[in-house]
């Protein structure tokens, strides 16, 4: 989905400080998507409310809420989200842009109903003791946040970035003001503010893709059919949602460090502020990781591969190859770089900024070693994405595979070890991932040429 990477390309040519921030603005917004932004918003609403409501443990029932929301959404959508994504990249390469929107309508309405079918009984066997209020809210806020993670795929292709960024400003402002405004309604209050925000947010984007991708049909399901989907990519879409979890999921329900919150939702504190606070540090990193690679990989990717087809000289193709790596070494060294400094500032803001949320200095040593976790999965993102470039989906999926089992087995080692080692199996795993994955990155380039031609 190649419209992020001639935008930014053009911002970059304008060759001034504008321009490059611009880019770097852009990229930002992008990669964080509504993730990086919803933890913002969730804190800032937790901040603001917290002196508003007549039981402070409201706040935590939302904030948890809206967690379980991201997490649940995430996972069940994770299994689409890179197999779609490659479906469509697959129809804009053949220049069959009418059958984008069909397709989009159609996997929206299967969306909506897999959600909803499985989120109702969900919501009336799992929270007995709620108000049906707080399960409607539970359940709309469900189905928007799948739709806007399916919905979210379609904005690094498009070339709007003023107006996408705007719509983002926009859906987070009205969710924070809407959810403070809200607040004598309770803890229903603060969850409908989050639910109407983020149903303006999925309104726009729907606009924006009905906008972009004109269709006379507007219904298709050709998505659905047997192989027009990679298998391998909604495996690795799952695992890798799953992988990224898997650390905070056991922290929420081992006795020693996870507390019930409401209804079957558990909450650790040790854990997840420092986590969640570790993953502001990743913005720096996202955004050079897509600046670099959507510019300066691409270009002399797309030039070595458009010689192989069109049949350049051996010479000019092993040039572009050794451009492209050297790009992609420079790409990875800067993201590190970058990344290095986003996590040099944490540590030195970190024990104001637990002093201004209110947060004990104890969490300070786990949100030092989160952070550079979120660090090492900003590069481990940076590595997936040239090998799905070079379209390597079964080392992608072995790779996220791994991260997923040794998350688990390292968070489960640490949480019996103690406290003192807590956020360390998290660290451990993205650190072996990355290396497995940069080993692998280093052998695949070596035979470039050989596996291009020959494997064919």
């Amino acid at each position: 989905m190649a419209g992020i990477g001639f935008e930014l390309r053009k911002l970059l040519k304008k060759d001034s400080y504008t321009g490059l921030l611009q880019a770097y603005a852009y990229a930002g917004i992008i990669s964080s998507g509504p993730w990086i932004l919803s933890i913002i918003g969730i804190l800032v609403i937790g901040i603001f409310s917290a002196s508003m409501v007549s039981k402070p443990a409201m706040v935590t029932q939302f904030q948890v809420s809206v967690t379980y929301l991201m997490v649940s959404s995430l996972v069940l959508t994770g299994g689409i989200q890179l197999a779609f994504t490659r479906y469509i990249a697959d129809r804009l390469y053949e220049k069959k842009t009418g059958l984008v929107m069909p397709n989009f309508n159609g996997l929206m309405l299967i969306t909506m109903l897999v959600s909803g079918g499985l989120g109702i009984p969900a919501v009336m066997l799992l929270f007995p003791g709620e108000s049906d209020i707080y399960k409607v809210l539970l359940l709309a806020g469900f189905v928007i946040m799948c739709c806007i993670w399916v919905a979210t795929l379609f904005l690094s292709g498009m070339k709007h970035y003023k107006e996408i960024v705007a719509l983002f400003a926009m859906g987070y402002a009205i969710t924070v003001v809407s959810a403070i405004v809200l607040v004598p309604l309770g803890m229903e209050g603060l969850l409908l503010g989050f639910v109407l925000g983020h149903f303006v947010l999925l309104t726009g984007m729907i606009t924006m893709t009905l906008r972009n991708y004109p269709s006379e049909v507007f219904i298709s399901f050709d998505f659905a059919k047997k192989g027009a989907m990679y298998t391998s990519l909604m495996a690795t879409g799952l695992a890798y949602n799953l992988g990224v979890w898997a650390d905070k999921i056991l922290f929420w329900y081992f006795p020693d460090t996870g507390q019930a919150v409401i209804g079957p939702f558990h909450a650790s504190r040790i854990y997840d502020v420092p986590v969640f606070l570790a993953y502001l540090a990743i913005i720096p990193g996202m955004a050079v990781f897509l600046v670099r690679i959507e510019t300066d990989f691409v270009e002399y990717f797309e030039k070595f591969y458009d010689a192989v087809r069109e049949g350049g000289s051996l010479d000019f193709i092993e040039q572009m190859r050794d451009e492209m790596v050297f790009t992609i070494r420079q790409g990875l060294a800067e993201i590190v770089k970058i990344q290095a400094i986003a996590v040099v500032a944490l540590f030195v803001a970190g024990p104001a900024l637990l002093d201004w949320l209110g947060i004990s200095q104890l969490y300070l040593s786990l949100l030092y070693i989160d952070t550079v976790a979120a660090g090492l999965q900003v590069v481990l993102l940076g590595v997936l994405n040239i090998f799905f470039y070079l379209d390597r989906r079964a080392t992608v999926l072995f790779l996220t595979t791994l991260f997923l089992i040794l998350n688990l087995g390292f968070t489960a080692i640490t949480l019996q070890l103690g406290a003192p080692y807590y956020g360390y199996g998290f660290a451990v795993a993205l650190l072996v991932t990355v290396l497995v994955a940069m080993l692998m990155l280093e052998n695949k380039l070596e035979k470039l040429e050989y596996e291009t031609f020959m494997l064919q």
